[in-house]
């Protein structure tokens, strides 16, 4: 695998990422904690994988990746990416607060942070694929 592979590498751990925490709701929609309990760890390990692969790419490649297109879409991406940024960063603290609750079986805290925590985390995953596809796909 090549250092210019890891854009595709990181759509991939999003997508996989997106799936796992929809999965994972579900699972725990219908009451089945063990697998919500696996589902979510794997979303986590996915986001771990794509943050470390993240920056890794960004600290050793010189180049600025920059978008191309115009028009309507031109507007849409930077929306995107406005938000995406800022929410990307400010989920961590509140995952890993999440998932120390979880472990300590305080529920209560564990469903209130994870009320909002988890939305904001699927658009994340899903705006990363995203910005991904409108980056070198369009």
């Amino acid at each position: 695998m090549k250092i210019t592979d890891l854009p595709t590498l990181n759509a991939i751990l999003n997508l996989c990422a997106t799936c796992l925490l929809i999965w994972g709701r579900i699972a725990i929609k219908s009451n089945q904690k063990e697998k919500h309990k696996k589902l979510m760890g794997g979303a986590l390990f996915m986001s771990a994988l794509f943050l470390t692969s993240y920056l890794y790419y960004h600290f050793n490649v010189q180049m600025v990746t920059r978008y191309q297109g115009e028009g309507i879409l031109r507007g849409i991406y930077f929306f995107i990416l406005l938000t995406h940024i800022p929410l990307a960063g400010l989920i961590v603290p509140f995952i890993l607060a999440a998932v120390w609750y979880a472990r300590k079986e305080d529920f209560v805290k564990h469903v209130r942070i994870t009320r909002w925590l988890w939305p904001t985390w699927l658009y994340v995953s899903v705006t990363g694929i995203l910005i991904y596809v409108m980056l070198y796909l369009l």
